[in-house]
């Protein structure tokens, strides 16, 4: 076994947030509401649950402090939300008492910053500089996230010192985490154990954590690298939700669901209920009237037992 790979992981779901604001429609508040408990239930221990995103520009996200407020988790979960700017900070904190922890985040691209929040690196990074200072004195879990952080579809490779550089000043800035995310599903397998491996010397001490897009079908495999490299951290979406509306015909993060099988066929423990994690991201696919992109689904966990009993075996390998 490599030994850097870690026995263990932190798997955080993403699916309430990264998932549902990219669905086309606006999914009711009691039915996000049922799934967020449905994941907890599974034996998650870290959920984002919302983001205070305007409502006229993520409408599938504005009822979030509805969610935050009705969502009945175990203690043992800790909530996570998004937050764009210090306007909506003004906001989370109003209702601080309903989450644990507070993501802020950067593009890695200059030109994907800009097209997505309408400010430059250096701007966000400054909002992002007083919005720290004012979510640790909240007694909030401060994380950050980087996007694009494996490349961009409009400037392309996207320099590893750059990337570094950023999740450095976001240390500075009180971060215990920071998350690399794949945002167009742009990475390969030898890049990232690249990165996680420079990643890990340069922020000693620092949550790395992993967010891959299957957007090419390397979600997993991506997933795989970066735990060798000893990566200890992940985010997923269970169902597969989500993605990224750049480039045209992207799916979305790899499944919660997938991404358990894999690791506990592994022999890693990521503290996940499979079959109730599987239970959720079917009850979503019931919800959205849609079938969802996850293997699991589908196929349910490995069965080691031989149930089949021969029956209807496939001919050839």
């Amino acid at each position: 076994m490599n030994s850097r790979r870690p026995g263990s992981v932190v798997i955080r779901e993403v699916g309430p947030r990264d998932g549902f604001q990219n669905e086309p429609e606006v999914i009711a508040t009691a039915d996000k509401i049922r799934l967020i408990e449905s994941l907890g239930r599974a034996g998650l221990t870290r959920i984002e649950v919302a983001s205070f995103v305007r409502s006229d520009v993520i409408p599938q996200l504005s009822d979030g402090v509805d969610v935050l407020k009705g969502v009945r988790l175990p203690t043992s979960v800790s909530r996570a939300v998004l937050i764009p700017n210090s306007k909506g900070l003004d906001n989370a904190l109003a209702v601080r008492e309903y989450f644990d922890e507070a993501s802020i985040f950067v593009s890695a691209s200059e030109t994907h910053n800009r097209n997505n929040i309408n400010r430059t690196v250096e701007q966000t990074m400054a909002d992002d500089r007083a919005m720290a200072g004012r979510i640790l004195d909240a007694g909030l879990t401060l994380d950050a996230v980087i996007a694009t952080s494996f490349g961009c579809p409009y400037e392309g490779r996207i320099p590893l010192d750059r990337v570094l550089g950023l999740a450095e000043r976001f240390a500075e800035m009180g971060a215990t985490e920071i998350g690399f995310g794949d945002t167009t599903g742009m990475a390969n397998p030898a890049y990232v154990s690249d990165f996680f491996g420079a990643a890990s010397e340069r922020l000693p001490g620092v949550e790395l954590t992993a967010h891959f897009h299957n957007t090419r079908g390397q979600g997993l495999t991506n997933a795989y690298a970066a735990l060798e490299a000893g990566c200890a951290s992940f985010e997923s979406s269970f169902g597969e939700l989500g993605g990224c509306p750049v480039p045209a015909g992207s799916t979305g993060n790899i499944a919660t669901e997938d991404l358990v099988s894999m690791f506990e066929e592994m022999g890693v423990d990521t503290g996940v209920d499979l079959n109730l994690i599987i239970d959720a991201a079917r009850e979503a696919q019931t919800t959205l009237g849609r079938k969802l992109t996850s293997h699991s689904i589908l196929a349910g966990p490995v069965d080691w037992t031989g149930a089949l009993g021969g029956q209807g075996a496939s001919v050839g390998a």
